[in-house]
């Protein structure tokens, strides 16, 4: 049999306070998250983000919280059933989250006591980044090295301009009637610029305005201009002229700069410019989330109404449509 391990980064097991703070600790504990000094993460981390941060994002977490628990969660559940099913009984198929549960080692031991000869980990993030696909497959990793019998392992990284996932994402998008929009925002996670720097081998990162602009050997394992490629592959599906979308970048932490331009100085601009309309893609999420749901659908939604603008719509995710399993499914066979 072939192992399935299919991966998402994380959700409080509940939206409590608590459970919120379990997951925040976790998260940014991660070296590859907050990639500074040890005992500087430690002291930032326990001492003021999860302590001060746990309350607010509890509450944000009630709102997206559904009688199926939490989205990601459950949209994940749902992909998995589906994929198995597809695939059959020579594939063993498990959902993972880097942080909190179900974990990546629960997860292998299920995998590993049906007797698998292999495991291929497929992430959920279809742009690369370190503290995402690069952390969940250093876990995979690290809980191997410490076992006796380590299978034969495949990764998946990236899938950026993946035909069946940009035709998904496009599909959902003709859901709305295009040319009504006055413009189009691709939003993606932001990273720390410092992290774009350190993953970049050959001195090309943040060397020019439109470094990222076009995705290329020297480049092609960078976060941002996996995300430009991404878009560019969208709007080629959907016959957008250039200057109908813009590139942005949402959910910033700390005073470093991040990713640019960001999500809301951009909303913000249009608003003030006299767009009334705008339509919002979160490419980097293949299931509707916190930041999508709740950061955009809702918290950004209401800064454009207050900067002028009239109506702001978000573009729906992958989540468990059949179609989307279908898709992986067949990538994994």
């Amino acid at each position: 049999m072939t192992g399935i391990l299919i991966v998402n980064l994380g959700t409080p097991d509940a939206p409590t306070r608590g459970a919120v703070y379990r997951y925040l600790k976790q998260f940014l504990l991660d070296p590859r998250v907050i990639d500074i000094n040890p005992v500087a993460r430690n002291l930032l981390v326990r001492g003021i983000i999860a302590p001060f941060r746990s309350g607010k994002s509890a509450e944000a977490y009630r709102q997206l919280w559904t009688e199926n628990g939490s989205p990601l969660k459950y949209y994940g559940e749902r992909l998995v059933e589906q994929v198995q099913q597809l695939l059959g009984n020579r594939y063993a198929v498990q959902l993972a989250m880097r942080y909190q549960n179900p974990s990546i080692g629960s997860a292998i031991d299920k995998l590993m006591q049906a007797k698998v000869k292999k495991i291929r980990v497929f992430t959920l993030f279809p742009q690369y980044a370190s503290a995402t696909t690069g952390s969940v497959h250093e876990e995979v990793m690290r809980i191997f090295s410490g076992r006796q019998i380590v299978p034969d392992l495949e990764f998946i990284s990236a899938y950026p301009t993946w035909a069946p996932m940009i035709e998904l994402f496009a599909g959902n998008a003709r859901k709305f009637n295009l040319p009504e929009y006055d413009h189009i925002l691709f939003s993606y996670h932001g990273l720390p610029q410092r992290q774009l720097r350190k993953a970049d081998a050959f001195h090309h990162c943040l060397q020019s305005e439109d470094c990222c602009r076009t995705l290329t050997p020297t480049n092609q394992f960078c976060y941002s201009a996996q995300c430009y490629a991404t878009t560019g592959a969208i709007a080629e599906r959907l016959s957008l002229a250039p200057e109908r979308y813009t590139v942005s970048f949402q959910s910033r932490l700390g005073r470093d700069p991040w990713t640019q331009p960001y999500t809301v100085r951009v909303i913000e601009n249009l608003a003030r410019g006299g767009a009334k309309k705008l339509l919002v893609f979160c490419p980097a999420f293949t299931a509707d989330c916190l930041e999508t749901t709740i950061e955009i659908g809702e918290e950004y939604r209401e800064d454009f109404l207050k900067w002028g603008g009239e109506r702001l719509d978000l573009v729906e995710s992958l989540n468990d449509r059949p179609e989307w399993a279908a898709a992986v499914a067949e990538r994994l066979r």
